[in-house]
Order: C-alpha cells, then sequence, then structure tokens
C-alpha cells in the first residue's frame, strides 16, 4: 500500500535530499509531489535515477488527499503551508525552526523518543530538530540511560551546507579566490570562511549565547530530559558536508568507558569508530552520505565526577535533517498513526 508524499522545498539541498532518501529507503510512496515557490515552478528533480518531478507552485497546492508532507522551505514558508497542509489532513513533518518549541507540537528523534510521535494528532505537525541537535542527542541516548547525564559540554565544528547551497558556493568561490588573490567578500558568513572558523551561527541573544546554541540546549531538554543542564559552543568550519561535536558530560552514576563503548555500539543509529591509533576516528569527509552517527575519541573525562568524552560526525543533510524525516514518516507507518491506516485499523 503506497502513501502519497509531498516535499516542500524540493529544490533546495535538504529537499533534493529528502527525494534520495525517499528512494535509497525503499518508502512506500504511490505518488510524489515537488513544491517549491513560484520562481521555482517548471522546475525539474530527480527521484531516483530514472524519474524526474516538474517542480509546482506550493501557493496553489491543494494537500487534501495526501498523507504525509515532508516540509524545507524555511520557517516563514512552513508557517503559512505547514498549517494549512494540516488542515487539509496531510501529516506534516517539518525540518524548519518554526514549530519545534512549541509544546503541543512533537520534537522527535526516532532513535530517541519515538514515543513522542502519537502526539501530532492536535496539530498534525511534527517537528525535525536542528541537524546539530540530532547528531548529539542519538550518542547521548545510550549514555543517559546507563548513566543518567546531569551536564552537558558541546562545541560544534559545523560545515557551510547548514546555511544551504549559498553558504557552500561561498566556501567554494571564496576558496578560488584565496589562490588568485581575488578579493573576499562575506556575503553569507559574517567573515571569510575558507581557511578559517567562525564562532558564529545564526543570530545573537541577549546572554551571549547564538541562536544555533540556544536551539541546542532547549531542543536536547525537550527531547531528551528537561533535566540536563547543557551548554553548547557552535562554529561554522569550511567543510562543505558533515557537522562534527567534541561533546563532554558529566553523569550521575559512575562511568565505565567500555561498558559505554558497548552500550554505544549496541544503540540504532550510531557506529563506533574509536580504534585510539593513527586514523581510527571518523571525520566529515569520510561520513557524507551515510546514515549513522559516528563516535570516537570515546575516553574518560577526569576534570569532573563521572565525566566522559567522545567525538561524533553525521552528514547534516542527511540524518541532521533529511533522513530523520523520513523515518519520522516511517514511524508513522509503523505505529498506524497516520489518518488513512487508522479508518483502516
Amino acid at each position: 500500500m503506497g502513501y502519497r508524499v509531498a516535499v516542500v522545498g524540493a529544490t533546495g539541498a535538504v529537499g533534493r535530499e529528502m527525494l534520495k532518501t525517499l528512494v535509497e529507503r525503499n518508502f512506500p510512496v504511490s505518488e510524489v509531489a515537488a513544491l517549491a515557490s513560484a520562481r521555482s515552478t517548471g522546475q525539474e528533480v530527480s527521484f531516483g535515477d530514472k524519474k524526474v518531478l516538474k517542480v509546482q507552485n506550493l501557493d496553489h497546492f491543494d494537500f487534501t488527499g495526501w498523507d504525509i508532507g515532508l516540509f524545507s522551505p524555511g520557517a516563514s514558508i512552513s508557517a503559512i503551508h505547514a498549517p494549512r497542509a494540516a488542515a487539509q489532513g496531510c501529516v506534516v513533518i517539518d525540518n524548519t525552526s518554526q514549530f519545534r518549541m512549541e509544546h503541543d507540537i512533537p520534537l522527535v528523534v526516532p532513535e530517541v523518543n519515538p514515543q513522542a510521535i502519537a502526539k501530532f494528532a492536535k496539530r498534525g505537525i511534527i517537528a525535525n530538530p536542528n541537524c546539530s541537535t540530532i547528531q548529539m542527542v542519538v550518542a547521548l541516548k545510550p549514555l543517559h540511560d546507563l548513566y543518567k547525564i546531569k551536564r552537558v559540554v558541546v562545541s560544534t565544528y559545523q560545515s557551510v551546507s547548514g546555511a544551504g547551497k549559498e553558504g557552500m558556493d561561498e566556501l567554494f568561490s571564496q576558496t578560488k579566490a584565496s589562490f588568485v588573490h581575488d578579493p573576499i567578500k562575506p556575503e553569507q558568513f559574517t567573515k571569510p570562511i575558507a581557511f578559517n572558523v567562525i564562532p558564529h551561527i545564526d543570530k545573537f541573544m541577549d546572554d551571549g549565547a547564538t541562536k544555533e546554541e540556544w536551539k541546542m540546549v532547549v531542543e536536547t531538554k525537550k527531547i531528551l530530559d528537561p533535566d540536563i543542564s547543557v551548554i553548547a559552543t557552535c562554529v561554522r568550519v569550511p567543510v562543505f558536508i558533515g557537522h562534527s561535536e567534541a561533546v563532554y558530560i558529566e553523569c550521575e552514576r559512575p562511568v565505565n568507558v567500555e561498558e559505554a563503548r558497548a552500550a554505544l555500539r549496541r544503540a540504532p543509529g550510531i557506529t563506533v569508530l574509536d580504534t585510539r591509533e593513527d586514523g581510527g576516528y571518523m571525520t566529515p569527509l569520510e561520513c557524507v552520505g551515510e546514515d549513522a552517527t559516528y563516535v570516537s575519541r570515546l575516553r574518560r573525562d577526569p576534570t569532573v565526577p563521572n565525566g566522559l568524552a567522545f567525538w561524533c560526525v553525521s552528514d547534516n543533510l542527511r540524518k541532521g535533517a533529511a533522513l530523520n524525516a523520513v523515518q519520522i514518516a516511517e514511524s508513522l507507518i509503523e505505529q498506524k498513526l497516520l489518518p488513512r491506516d487508522q479508518k483502516a485499523a
């Protein structure tokens, strides 16, 4: 039995990845619609190796009869069209920041809190977390189950694809300009990104944190445990795809590194690559196109009681966005939560 799936923001980096992920995971679709703004109407996007979809105008699209909407068009667009789609009976899985912290909309990472998905019924919308939050909570979940995490300190090393195609284009053009001594004028980022790192993602807030850092704090609490304390420093680095994080946790219970490693290996969505030798760890370049969150450099943190440190890497366009959204859709089907499945039951 196939499902009708609408992909909103289909011409963007995440939208294209959503279409690709649906094919790769053999998602049971009967029909797929590619939607975007009026200026993209009529463009073509690939759906698998042989099928091409013509982009339709989101403004005029009727979601009646469509089962699932995978949204990644930008928060302001989702604010208008996600409630409209939900009102027409289409369950929305939204990848933007628009709905994440609304109390009656579930914020879901399927490996961490799949039970929260059922709470979508009131609004018809499920929120996909921030990319940097997703990979971290996937890695934290088995450790929290074992040791009950009290505090998390995280520094991120986030690729330019987190800023969309424009961010990737800026890194590419600035890198070329550096070699030929052309002037570099930052546009997508506040300072040059080629051969540089920028400790600033999203807007600054009153307490000195950036919005990206705030997202990691509040989203981790909502997804994993409201009692966890989190402080983040989010940094943009000259990498095209793949976010990395150095994570330090302090737990309530005594920590055993080998026990923690074994728990991470058993956990869904995680691959442990940690051999304590040259090259025995994962880098963002190697994770591109992969579904897993990779954990490396696992070791005890002797500076705090019951402390543990690790490095994690993930493809931010896949697990950090498209894959997580498709996994939520798969879970909706598995739990028989879609309106048409409930009617059939």
